[in-house]
């Protein structure tokens, strides 16, 4: 069947507009899942919105440890750098690219560190999870399981996301052993794919699925923290 020119251009149009209107639509449930305040608390931990005054709670990590950031792409190791770094994560949220959290350790009466959502697209039910990073004394006791099941079940049972993926350099096999422990797969190396602070660097590509997330990472999640705590 041959259609007349002016029927396809008419129907190039609309389908046209349908998509423009579509893809508005998605914008704005992105930005509304971004705009809201999203505080995360359990007994341990309390995650709230990073605020550019949270940089003086933050400061000591970064005089005393600048090691934290090695690997991560955006440095903090300064008081300058930490500066930037809390200003282009608030940017990111404004921008509706990311949401930024500090977290408090509620057990030490402290603040601890930072983690966030980011590139989060409402159509295909997806987001990343990362920029995470806790003091020295703030590791391995349990604090990050907790912080990764309060955005787990967040992401998945609020936002209703099916996908949850982490990054990391290659190399940084103590995230990476963190992120298997609390449930991750791993899913390959991108090699070269992105600028580093020093060159380049391969990113390993982890993922939690939500039917792997309702059939088994959740209830082994909750089974870790009570041996952490125990």
């Amino acid at each position: 069947m041959v259609f007349p020119p002016r029927l396809l251009d008419t129907f190039s149009a609309h389908t046209s507009l349908k998509t423009l209107e579509l893809t508005a639509l998605l914008i704005s449930c992105t930005m509304n899942l971004l705009s809201q305040d999203h505080t995360l608390e359990n007994e341990r931990v309390l995650l709230r919105p990073l605020r550019m005054e949270d940089q003086e709670h933050l400061l000591p990590f970064a005089l005393k440890e600048p090691e934290l950031w090695t690997y991560s792409l955006v440095q903090g190791g300064s008081e300058e750098l930490l500066k930037s770094y809390i200003a282009s994560a608030i940017l990111g949220r404004e921008q509706s690219h990311s949401y930024p959290f500090i977290i408090y350790d509620k057990r030490e009466g402290r603040y601890a560190g930072s983690t966030r959502f980011y590139d989060l697209h409402e159509k295909h039910r997806s987001v990343l999870l990362g920029f995470t990073w806790l003091g020295k004394e703030f590791q391995g006791n349990g604090l990050n399981v907790h912080c990764k099941q309060l955005l787990l079940t967040h992401a998945f049972e609020t936002w209703n996301m099916h996908r949850v993926e982490f990054r990391a350099d290659a190399r940084n096999a103590h995230s990476i052993a963190a992120m298997k422990g609390i449930g991750c797969t791993v899913e390959g190396v991108l090699r070269s794919n992105c600028a580093a602070p020093e060159g380049r660097r391969d990113s390993i590509v982890l993922s939690i699925l939500k039917p792997e997330w309702e059939s088994g990472v959740k209830e082994r999640l909750q089974e870790r923290i009570i041996a952490k705590d125990s």
